[in-house]
């Protein structure tokens, strides 16, 4: 079975490029964002139904991901994601969602803190509120009672963080 790292928290803290990071420096696989080409094809403001048909789909990819893999598996978003993003946007957690999120299954979470510069996107929302995001995301992983490092740093930095987070957790000393 893969051990299997989830990337978390705010939008514009270097998730994606960090799954992929993380992928190569293991020789290993990651989950792309589901929520991205989906949103970008909408075609219309997206919608609570929309979370969770994302929140389905990103736990299909990352069901497959795990079976396809011996070694490390690395998600760009996860369960969690869905779960703030519908609360914080919508005011509500779907049944769907909070089901997916307690049978969500990480050995490790890495919580990107909010200190890169804010990179504008057409899908990106919340400039000013990330550090709040920030505390959101921690205070369910705390509730959750999940392991997670909090990954802070500036370009090579912040992967040497990463790698550092995940070998404490995987490899023996």
């Amino acid at each position: 079975m893969p051990r299997r790292i989830a990337i978390t928290g705010p939008e514009s803290t270097g998730k994606s490029e960090l799954a992929q990071q993380l992928a190569e420096h293991y020789n290993s696989s990651w989950v792309p964002e589901f929520a991205r080409q989906y949103l970008l094809d909408l075609n219309r403001d997206y919608r609570l139904d929309d979370v969770s048909f994302i929140a389905e789909n990103q736990e299909k990819l990352i069901h497959e991901a795990f079976a396809g893999s011996s070694d490390y598996v690395f998600a760009d978003t996860e369960m969690l994601v869905c779960t703030v993003w519908a609360d914080f946007v919508f005011g509500h957690i779907p049944q769907a969602i909070r089901l997916r999120l307690d049978r969500q299954q990480f050995d490790l979470y890495l919580l990107c803190y909010p200190d890169l510069p804010w990179e504008p996107d057409p899908l990106r929302e919340h400039p000013t509120q990330r550090m709040e995001l920030f505390n959101i995301y921690e205070a369910w992983l705390k509730q959750l009672n999940w392991k997670y490092a909090i990954i802070k740093g500036i370009g090579s930095q912040r992967l040497q963080n990463a790698v550092d987070a995940v070998n404490r957790c995987f490899i023996p000393v």
